[in-house]
């Protein structure tokens, strides 16, 4: 694998997806601005994913407490096949992988207030979404250095 690419983090809604990108390292995760979930979310969603080189997609995947699927869950699963569709048809050969993404928004928020920024600023849903997305990528990157580093 090319040292050089890096992965995306995907907190997926309907109305907005938070993106966040890793490093060329992939040691660390950077929020990006979300992508409205509208006509143009392909588009856009292709465009990030060939100025980043992304070689590895994490998807946020929602369960509930008790680790059972929601209506959400379903709509994800779904996501991820039609983007598994959209990298075949751009001839992309990216990874997709869900991690449980419990938790996410509310440590988001919490950041967020932690960081002080004003209230109205934290209020703003995308950037919760793309907080949300570094989490989980960060998370995911982080369990996958300490699972390598044990091997």
């Amino acid at each position: 694998m090319d040292e050089r690419t890096k992965y995306l983090g995907i907190d997926y809604g309907e109305k907005r997806v938070g993106i966040a990108v890793t490093d060329d390292s992939k040691s660390f995760s950077f929020s990006r601005d979300y992508i409205l979930n509208d006509k143009y979310f392909w588009e856009n969603l292709y465009k990030v994913m060939s100025e980043e080189n992304i070689s590895r997609i994490i998807v946020g995947y929602p369960l509930n407490l008790n680790s059972e699927k929601t209506i959400q869950t379903l709509k994800v699963e779904q996501f991820k096949t039609t983007l598994e569709i959209f990298l075949k048809k751009k001839l992309m050969n990216a990874e997709i992988f869900f991690y449980d993404e419990r938790f996410t928004s509310s440590i988001a928020i919490e950041n967020l207030i932690r960081s002080g920024l004003k209230k109205k600023k934290r209020q703003e849903k995308g950037l919760i979404d793309s907080h949300s997305a570094r989490i989980i990528l960060q998370d995911y990157i982080d369990k996958e250095k300490n699972i390598n580093s044990k091997l």
